[in-house]
């Protein structure tokens, strides 16, 4: 693996601007992320318009998408960081966070994705990101809640992203255990 196992939370990590800038995702403590891995050429590109409208819809109440495209998945985003950028906005006027090309699986995994992938196992206790547009929902506390199959479509988030957000910026989330039945809320009502 290639983070340690000491990481607290997402704030711990620093990762790559989609032009090159380190950005540290503590500049983003106290907000409910969506982190996706992303491709302009996938079955599930038009998703990108989905994660727009959640953005353009909640980044008022707290609400960060960050994108990181991945071109490991039948070679779907083979454009360079500025090809992806201008589709991205061209496209779908994505105006949220997009980061640089990652790899989410195999030894040059991104330390991010090995963290995300540890904390919220996919189906079958898998770790391994079976597709592009797995998405992962981060509380405010920077705890992973839970990771979406690439099938969900962003509208189908919107229950779980309202219950996240209307909790107090600080305290309790629902990923704390202490939180009592919050988490299991959250699990009930997304199993629908």
């Amino acid at each position: 693996m290639w983070y340690s196992h000491r990481v607290a939370s997402i704030y711990d990590f620093t990762v790559q601007s989609i032009r090159h800038q380190p950005v540290s995702l503590a500049d983003h403590r106290g907000k409910v992320l969506l982190i996706a891995n992303t491709a302009s050429l996938c079955g599930f590109t038009p998703q990108y318009a989905g994660l727009q409208a959640l953005y353009d819809r909640f980044r008022d109440q707290g609400f960060e998408v960050l994108a990181f495209p991945c071109d490991q998945f039948g070679h779907q985003e083979p454009g360079d960081d500025e090809q992806i950028a201008s589709f991205c906005s061209t496209r779908f006027s994505a105006t949220f966070p997009i980061f640089e090309k990652v790899d989410v699986n195999g030894s040059h995994a991104a330390p991010l994705f090995e963290y995300l992938k540890a904390a919220a196992p996919g189906l079958l206790g898998s770790r391994s990101i079976k597709w592009n547009f797995t998405k992962f929902l981060i509380a405010r506390d920077g705890h992973v809640v839970r990771r979406f199959a690439p099938s969900t479509s962003p509208d189908k988030l919107a229950g779980p992203l309202e219950q996240l957000l209307a909790e107090p910026r600080t305290g309790q989330s629902m990923s704390t255990p202490s939180a009592p039945g919050s988490f299991d809320a959250l699990e009930r009502m997304s199993r629908g």
